[in-house]
């Protein structure tokens, strides 16, 4: 059977058919050459500055509407095919930090090859299981995926010629801004006090895409960190010239794990209350809030994609990410299995925690995974347990890239489910992504590290070399955790806990306050409310995963974060009380999808901007150095 979507169908122009060989091969050529080295080279340098990154499929989806405007209302699946397959380039490329930590660590690097290899393998496998479980999350317990949901109202959206059009322009526009101001800071000698302030156009931009409301929270443990750290250090918790980050991280990433803790307790119970629901509904009013009628009706699955042909693609990946993690990375294989079958439990949780509430804490199951590869072996009288740093990094890379990739996969999935996008091509498109990804994520990570030589310096055993465009929290993070395995620190330890402590009864006081409908009522009962719930939640009671950024970087990066939020949600709010002036706002403004904001596509912009002047600047210096080694 041939899906709707697939047919090929006569094209206005110089395009070729929907469907036809030259239609696949003019996505795929613009998603592997174009979208997805943007895409990759944004989230690696993201990670690298920052500590985290922003998934590419709005910037993915933008930009291959203008390649499938000429098809009109059915050119949404190719640019749906074309952002599944570059954000699966994307979310591999920022991969690169599993290198980085191996050489802050110390560790021997294995040749790009073998990594190659091992991340293709490991990516095979996460998008299988993210696959295998789209059934569930997707189409039986239907999800939200708030991301997933914003780009098929993007892609929908944009066969409005004008809309497109100042799409385009706020993101060019940012990336501009992005571009000539990091050129300028980094050459001109007149814009040299951009470096003394600490500007970072990718952290401002960051900021505005997610607002005061996740960044003032940083703010505030940032100065807190700040205020503390000459206490800390006459008591003997930093070292002399150690940041606060030091200690800090361990806090954060307690507080972290006490969120995720509640939170996995409650999606647990969310999706069982859901799936119940499911099962007890008539499939008519829900599914019809879930896509349109007409998608619904052209939504005819081929019966190539069987459970019985995925599961054996699963197995095959599955074997192929402990025989290679064996036997060609030297990892032990208790711990490569151990790794495997956490994996179909995280990639679930993350799974959905990323479809309620748009979180995919990657992190957290790299870290948990190696707690528990430490730990549980211990309990059950095993002497076997985890002692080396470099086997953890290595079996916690499968949980970090399986949760990445996989969940990526289900949230891809939940924009084609609502678009009628065919589920064989929409995973083909994956698979392609993740080869692509699979040599981007050692090749970009190693033209950034080789163009800026900081990025090697562990900045956890060397703070006082660290530099303020080079945050690596994530890598920071992962280190921490990997050096608790060789060194036992039981003060990290005791931080740890009390970080565990401040996450769970933080998250369950926020969960209390947000089901109160007395409270609801009241902090939309005046502006004096609404800014009083601005301060509970921002800065009295915000949530773990907000705040923790603060303790993974330093206060001027902090600052520029929260910063670019308070800037972003101002500028919405001013345009909200405009619109609310006027006596009928236009249906295109009230339909408008967030991630389509202005704050939000010109911070996207911004970051996408910086991240190629750096690539840019880098590239340029390799050159400079080769040219002048002849």
């Amino acid at each position: 059977m041939v899906h709707p979507s697939e047919q090929a169908s006569p094209s206005p122009g110089f395009l070729p058919a929907i469907g036809s060989w030259k239609y696949h091969l003019l996505l795929a050529a613009v998603a592997i050459f174009i979208l997805g080295p943007l895409g990759g080279i944004t989230a690696a340098y993201m990670n690298f500055s920052l500590g985290f990154f922003v998934g590419g499929q709005v910037l993915a989806g933008i930009l291959g509407s203008v390649v499938t405007y000429g098809y009109g209302p059915e050119g949404k699946h190719g640019a749906n095919y074309m952002q599944t397959m570059a954000a699966s380039v994307a979310s591999m490329a920022a991969m690169g930090v599993l290198t980085q930590a191996m050489v802050w660590l110390g560790l021997p690097q294995p040749p790009m090859w073998q990594l190659i290899l091992y991340f293709l393998c490991i990516g095979m496998f996460g998008v299988g299981i993210g696959m295998l479980y789209t059934p569930m999350l997707v189409d039986r317990m239907q999800l939200t995926f708030p991301s997933g949901l914003a780009v098929a109202n993007i892609l929908r959206a944009l066969t409005d010629k004008r809309l497109l059009k100042r799409s385009i322009g706020t993101l060019g526009g940012g990336a501009g801004i992005g571009f000539s101001g990091s050129l300028l800071a980094e050459k001109v000698a007149a814009f040299s006090f951009l470096g003394k302030i600490h500007f970072s156009a990718s952290t401002l931009g960051a900021g505005m895409v997610v607002g005061a409301r996740i960044g003032v929270p940083a703010i505030v443990v940032g100065g807190l960190g700040e205020a503390l750290t000459p206490w800390l250090r006459e008591s003997g918790y930093l070292g002399a010239n150690d940041p606060f980050r030091k200690v800090g991280f361990l806090i954060a990433l307690g507080t972290i794990m006490g969120a995720a803790a509640v939170d996995i307790t409650l999606i647990f119970r969310a999706a069982w209350v859901r799936f119940r629901e499911q099962v007890r509904a008539k499939p008519s009013a829900h599914q019809h809030s879930y896509r349109t009628n007409e998608e619904a009706q052209s939504e005819k699955e081929p019966e190539t994609l069987s459970t019985g042909r995925l599961l054996a693609w699963v197995s095959f990946w599955a074997l192929a990410v402990v025989l290679v993690g064996y036997f060609v990375m030297n990892v032990p294989v208790h711990f490569m299995l151990f790794a495997v079958v956490l994996s179909f439990l995280f990639v679930l949780v993350n799974g959905i925690s990323l479809g309620i509430s748009d979180s995919n804490p990657i992190s957290s199951a790299f870290v948990v995974s190696v707690l528990l590869m430490t730990v549980v072996p211990s309990l059950l009288g095993f002497n076997f347990g985890l002692k080396d740093a470099g086997v953890g990094l290595l079996a916690g890379a499968v949980l970090l890239i399986a949760c990445s990739v996989g969940c990526d996969m289900q949230q891809d999935r939940s924009t084609g489910w609502r678009l009628g996008s065919n589920r064989v091509t929409q995973f083909r498109y994956q698979v392609i992504g993740i080869t692509m990804g699979a040599v981007c994520a050692v090749a970009i990570t190693k033209v950034f590290m080789d163009a800026y030589p900081v990025l090697a310096v562990n900045t956890f055993e060397n703070p006082e070399q660290q530099v303020d465009q080079w945050q690596s929290a994530m890598t920071y993070k992962f280190v921490g955790a990997l050096q608790g395995i060789t060194k036992p620190n039981p003060i990290g330890t005791r931080l740890l806990l009390i970080g565990l402590g401040i996450g769970v009864v933080t998250e369950i006081l926020r969960k209390l306050l947000r089901a109160s409908a007395g409270y609801r009522v009241w902090k939309n009962s005046s502006e004096g409310a609404k800014a009083a719930d601005f301060v509970i939640d921002a800065i009295v009671l915000p949530s773990p995963y907000a705040s923790s950024f603060g303790g993974f970087v330093d206060l001027a990066t902090s600052l520029w974060f929260g910063g670019g939020g308070i800037l972003g949600s101002a500028y919405n709010e001013y345009l909200e009380r405009a619109a609310a002036k006027k006596a009928k706002p236009s249906a295109q403004a009230e339909e408008l999808p967030e991630d389509m904001s202005t704050t939000s596509l010109g911070g996207g912009g911004l970051i996408a901007g910086e991240s190629l002047a750096a690539l840019a600047l880098g590239i340029a210096g390799l050159v400079a150095t080769a040219l002048g080694g002849n």
